[in-house]
């Protein structure tokens, strides 16, 4: 029921479509590609040899850096910046994002931290949405990358060299650290936390608040910090409950 609500109101509600052209007051390098059809907000910025597509909407006050490349039918919000990533089709980034600043990498060392150069992009699959104010780092050498279709809520973070499967689901405030790849349909609920250099299969899902610190299955559902399978979760948590005497309280 949920799923044929949404295609009614997208019919009685569709998305504005974009009105071609370049709005007064914005600044389109003379080496960007922009096609005619695509709208222009008021101060965007193009840079030169980006690309953008046809029917794209570009918010007021977007930035989209130097050969970045912005597929057909996507929409940049508001105040967005985009460098060092290719867009995909039918991708919306809401007001405020940040994709492909540098990563969180440097060499510690006493005499004062060396920053390490990142040298990858961002590559965003067709038919995904990127929530407000949410930050995809660029990679430090292979590229990061968000699968097809993956729906990312606000406020989420993901580090450098993160590869996320296709139809994944990030909900606010939930972030992932360097180098951890995401297998397909993988959900993060609200404000989890993943480790760096980890493994999450196909399907896995991680409850509200959790912390992984390890591999995950495909298929597992994980409670908590340490993250623990779903079941041992609760047991635990009826157990300590009444240890302390709450009665579930």
């Amino acid at each position: 029921p949920y799923k044929a609500f949404a295609h009614i109101a997208r019919a009685f509600y569709p998305r504005p479509a974009a009105v071609a052209g370049i709005a007064a007051g914005a600044v389109v390098d003379p080496a960007a590609r922009v096609d005619p059809t695509a709208e222009i907000g008021a101060g965007a910025v193009v840079g030169a040899r980006a690309e953008i597509g046809a029917r794209c909407r570009i918010g007021p006050n977007a930035v989209i850096g130097a050969g970045v490349v912005v597929g057909e039918d996507s929409e940049i919000g508001p105040n967005a910046s985009l460098s060092h990533c290719l867009i995909g089709c039918r991708v919306r980034i809401y007001p405020g994002v940040r994709i492909g600043q540098e990563g969180f990498g440097f060499a510690m060392d006493p005499g004062g931290h060396v920053t390490v150069p990142q040298l990858g992009r961002v590559l965003v699959e067709d038919d995904v949405e990127v929530g407000a104010n949410s930050t995809v780092d660029r990679g430090a050498g292979p590229d990061t990358v968000i699968g097809r279709g993956t729906m990312i809520d606000n406020l989420v973070q993901i580090g450098h060299n993160v590869q996320i499967g296709p139809g994944s689901v990030l909900a606010a405030q939930a972030g992932i650290a360097g180098s951890t790849r995401l297998g397909k349909f993988v959900v993060l609920a609200g404000q989890a936390g993943v480790a760096g250099h980890l493994s999450l299969g196909d399907g896995a899902r991680v409850g509200a608040q959790a912390g992984v610190i390890r591999d995950l299955p495909g298929g597992t559902d994980v409670w908590g910090t340490p993250a623990l399978p779903s079941r041992q979760f609760w047991r635990r948590y009826a157990k300590l409950t009444r240890l302390i005497g709450m009665k579930g309280e």
